[in-house]
């Protein structure tokens, strides 16, 4: 194993994912750490694989900022002239994911979700979508939360060929096949910061239970918010988690810097509630609920074809996070 890459030690192995190993490695002699991506090629299918993991690095590679995860080098290894291996060295993260400890305090929650859309926003600035936003692509750490996982990211407007996602967080033009920007984003922030507030998932086109009736997700019908579901939750949060996952990109946030101005509102209340001073009359305003406006659905759901086999690689996949 210690062999797996020229100039580097394996030190532990941190999980698997899908066709994939991730190894804590070091150089040795040094005090250097790093995590390394192992992604083998074992049917013609896995090709998708290989190409994630190229994507991670290439966009990762380009930033520098200390909420996003970055890649430092990628090889290639070639048998019989294609492509069977791709090994990426990246960051080291040492944490846990979200998915593992949800925020006790919503002051907490709300610092935790700022970092998080100012990260994205320096993707989307980029011309980037993540595109894959999850409680378990989000490590915390004692520096602050890191996002992982750039395997699915792609220019702002591409339109993928095949579904790719994470059910229960998934936009419903990821599902529906049609071009990704910000807005995408901001649905799967949006859905991650449900569910860290309530402890449950937004319905989704697509669920841990299979497909959903795309009627009922598109209106909305059943789905409690936040602040019903925990009345202590500001009413300017729960609006802004349920138009985050609206199911028309029109109707959410236009991006994550509108998203940071409104967690900042979040926290200004919260402040003025804690003090146990009277919210002033503009932020009541804020926090009012909008006057309800129908939403033009069609009578029957789209007919698209649906093509899951994207979405087969996250079934049992650990994602490879540094956790202790």
């Amino acid at each position: 194993m210690a062999d797996l890459i020229s100039g580097y030690n394996i030190d532990e192995k941190l999980g698997i994912g899908a066709r994939s190993q991730i190894y804590k490695v070091s150089k040795p002699g040094t005090s250097e750490v790093f995590a390394l991506k192992r992604v083998i090629r074992d049917e013609h299918e896995d090709t998708r694989f290989l190409d994630q993991a190229i994507t991670e690095y290439e966009v990762s590679a380009r930033f520098n900022h200390p909420t996003l995860r970055r890649s430092l080098e990628c090889k290639r290894f070639r048998k019989w002239m294609k492509l069977a291996e791709v090994h990426v060295i990246m960051e080291y993260v040492g944490g846990v994911t979200l998915e593992k400890r949800r925020p006790e305090q919503l002051e907490d929650a709300i610092d935790l979700f700022i970092k998080l859309a100012a990260g994205l926003d320096v993707i989307h600035q980029a011309g980037y979508v993540h595109a894959d936003i999850k409680p378990n692509n989000i490590i915390l750490t004692d520096e602050g939360p890191k996002i992982i996982d750039f395997g699915q990211s792609c220019p702002i407007g591409f339109i993928k060929p095949r579904i790719q996602g994470t059910p229960d967080y998934i936009a419903p033009e990821q599902v529906k096949r049609r071009h990704l920007t910000a807005q995408t984003d901001v649905y799967n922030l949006g859905a991650t910061l449900y569910w860290a507030l309530t402890g449950q998932t937004f319905p989704t086109l697509i669920s841990r239970k299979g497909k959903s009736d795309e009627f009922t997700i598109a209106t909305g019908a059943g789905t409690p918010s936040p602040h019903q579901i925990n009345p202590a939750i500001p009413v300017v949060l729960s609006r802004l988690v349920m138009e985050s996952c609206a199911f028309r990109r029109s109707d959410r946030p236009n991006d994550m810097k509108e998203v940071i101005k409104r967690l900042e509102m979040a926290q200004h209340v919260l402040a003025k509630r804690s003090a146990g001073e009277p919210i002033e009359a503009e932020t009541a305003a804020a926090v009012a609920p909008p006057p309800a406006v129908p939403t033009v659905i069609p009578a029957r759901p789209m007919e698209d074809h649906y093509d899951f086999s994207a979405l087969m690689e996250i079934e049992g996949d650990t994602q490879g996070n540094e956790q202790p």
